[in-house]
């Protein structure tokens, strides 16, 4: 049976529904209306799917200085996976509404810290799956309810505000960021209260890594990407957005194109600003 550790399309997941060891998990969330992700989950998705919020069950909201999407205690995540019926042993496919980047790729990035591999985002996510016409349900799934997931996130795989500060006199070339460009530049700010980007960042907006809603190739990916490193190697680099969720998508684009080993800053741009004595710079890199 095939291993997917980064992407899967809908052909090969639908030939795979009914595999006892699959499970699927539905990562919908909207920045605009956090409740439409559920809302829409309830009305219909992926047979045996279960739904994973973006804010309640990705994210610790009380924690403060780490960003609008600070990660939850691994402890309590862990729980979450054995309630929705996930183990060690399992398949996972995650999907979103679309591209991945809400919320697929972080839940993927968090399984991935636990040591879980063998979980993929779906690539082209429901869309891709509506287009071919492939089944869909409202009802919920009979989950079994397993113990908590046995294991502890890598802190290794996680960059903080402290190690970002520590490595600004570096040559860029190690610090990426996949907000939109005219956020990276500081034109616009329309969701945190300040505009710009960490001093010396290359911009790589998620975005770049798409083609009609679905990953490029990974020849392709590679090609770029390799391209922005300036010899470096891939798990010297430290990938970043606004919180912590599109920075996961740049990481699954650099997993697919076969450079392995980068890591997030999870705070990202939400949590380095939280600190003023934190430099920023505006405009092109």
């Amino acid at each position: 049976m095939m291993e997917w550790t980064t992407l899967v399309d809908v052909d090969a997941l639908a030939a795979a529904l009914g595999d006892p060891d699959l499970r699927l998990v539905d990562a919908r969330f909207a920045l605009t209306d956090a409740a439409a992700g559920r809302q829409a989950y309830a009305q219909s998705h992926l047979p045996g799917a279960v739904h994973a919020d973006l804010n309640d069950d990705l994210s610790d909201l009380s924690r403060a200085g780490l960003g609008r999407h600070p990660l939850p205690d691994d402890a309590l995540f862990a729980r979450k996976l054995g309630a929705w019926g996930i183990g060690p042993a399992h398949r996972i496919v995650v999907y979103d509404a679309g591209d991945g980047s809400m919320a697929a790729a972080r839940l993927w990035w968090m399984l991935r810290l636990l040591g879980h591999r063998r979980v993929a985002v779906l690539d082209g996510g429901l869309a891709a799956w509506r287009a071919r016409g492939l089944p869909e349900t409202p009802e919920l799934p009979d989950v079994v309810v397993l113990p908590a997931y046995p294991a502890r996130f890598d802190t290794r795989l996680i960059a903080d505000a402290d190690e970002v500060r520590a490595r600004l006199d570096e040559d860029s070339g190690w610090l990426f960021d996949a907000r939109a460009p005219e956020r990276f530049r500081g034109d616009v700010e329309p969701i945190d209260p300040v505009a710009g980007h960490v001093p010396g960042a290359l911009n790589r907006p998620f975005g770049a890594n798409l083609r009609d809603g679905r990953f490029k190739p990974a020849a392709e990916l590679h090609a770029e990407l390799a391209s922005m490193l300036a010899g470096r190697r891939p798990d010297d680099l430290v990938l970043m957005c606004g919180s912590g969720v599109t920075a996961c998508h740049l990481l699954l684009a650099f997993e697919q194109a076969g450079l392995h080993g980068a890591r997030v800053y999870a705070g990202s741009w939400s949590g380095w600003i939280t600190d003023p004595e934190r430099p920023i710079a505006r405009g092109a890199p």
